[in-house]
């Protein structure tokens, strides 16, 4: 293979259009066997209508997130479970470890990161590891190291080795200066965070590697993302997801936003979803590098009113934290996700009824199964 040229397996690859194709067979040494197959979209939250491809050798770092374990679920049903490594640098709880596989990884350790792919004949990589908004402000010199310095030693393996990666962006990658209702795939950002600062950079650190070396770089800008996996970590949108929490506990909740909050959410199944489909998606379906993706938009009292549907007693008070409210209203309340779902076909499944429908159910049952109270 000549140095700086991306060969993506076949595995990898899925369905060519006639110019990818073309492109593919004008690069040496790679096998063009099993490229035509079919690929199926996802049409209901079922994740069992994921089609089956050649397993690629994925790899999760920060995978003890929100976001990491929900998705190295899904992918392991359908991929194989010794195909997807979890990595983080703190101890997983029992239930991780009989999941599946599971390392120690720093993403400040580049040496260890290398072995890791080497020695594990990685294919993809998910790197969720970021210090979020708030938790960034709080310590910018360690969000510098992790968010930008992190960033740059997997993109630099990503590029020795030939991988696939994915790495998340966040409605924090736009600032006071973006559009706002909605914001589009490409506009002014400008963003005021150092969790968004580093986002843009690997935005267009991504794309750049892309461009010039032709590495697969993938990238979504994620809304705020609705789970009940694991406790909120330091997000601007993480009231969302305490005051399902608090509704089922003690029935009051303490808003660190205004009631009139406008932002961008995603049930983290969609968000999943979203992830896993994109990366599927052939490489010449794909018009940009990073996507917006959306679902809904809604507010502090409009969430709290759906739930009093449920849970009729909650009571919301509000007490604005002025870092947090401030890093909100310079954020989006809006994504325009066309660009998406035209190239690859994205498209939500969850509205505000089904998603606080499902957390209420899920956490309900959480707590009941934990031996806790439930109001």
């Amino acid at each position: 293979m000549h140095p700086g040229v991306f060969v993506p397996t076949a595995a990898a690859l899925g369905p060519f259009c006639r110019d990818c194709l073309s492109r593919a067979r004008s690069l040496p040494g790679l096998s063009l066997s099993g490229l035509h197959r079919q690929m199926s979209r996802w049409n209901s939250r079922d994740s069992s209508t994921l089609p089956s491809q050649n397993n690629p050798r994925i790899l999760i770092t920060g995978g003890l997130g929100q976001l990491g374990t929900g998705l190295a679920q899904i992918l392991r049903k359908h991929y194989g479970k010794d195909n997807v490594i979890l990595s983080d640098i703190k101890k997983p709880q029992p239930h991780v470890l009989e999941s599946g596989p599971f390392v120690y990884a720093d993403v400040l350790d580049y040496k260890h990161l290398r072995e890791l792919v080497v020695n594990n004949r990685i294919t993809w990589m998910v790197h969720y590891s970021a210090l979020l908004s708030a938790v960034g402000e709080a310590n910018m010199a360690l969000a510098r190291k992790i968010n930008i310095t992190g960033l740059h030693n997997v993109l630099d393996l990503a590029l020795e080795n030939c991988l696939r990666i994915f790495v998340p962006s966040t409605i924090g990658a736009f600032g006071p200066s973006s559009p706002r209702d909605p914001a589009p795939d490409l506009c002014v950002q400008r963003p005021r965070t150092i969790y968004g600062v580093s986002k843009v950079h690997g935005e267009l650190m991504g794309e750049y590697l892309h461009h010039k070396y032709g590495l697969d770089f993938r990238c979504l800008r994620y809304p705020g993302v609705i789970s009940v996996n694991g406790p909120p970590g330091g997000g601007t949108t993480d009231y969302a997801v305490q005051i399902f929490h608090d509704a089922l506990s003690t029935g009051h909740h303490e808003c660190y936003l205004r009631p009139d909050t406008r932002l961008p959410m995603m049930h983290i199944s969609d968000c999943h979803r979203a992830t896993i489909e994109f990366m599927q998606a052939p490489d010449c379906q794909l018009s940009l590098r990073t996507y917006n993706i959306a679902a809904m938009s809604f507010t502090p009292e409009e969430l709290a009113q759906e739930i009093r549907k449920h849970l009729p007693h909650l009571k919301v008070t509000y007490n604005p934290d002025s870092v947090r409210q401030n890093i909100a209203d310079s954020w989006p309340v809006r994504f325009d996700d066309t660009n998406a779902r035209r190239d690859w076909g994205w498209a939500p499944t969850y509205a505000l009824e089904e998603l606080v429908s499902d957390m209420l159910r899920s956490i309900r049952q959480k707590r009941t199964n934990e031996g806790l109270l439930v109001s």
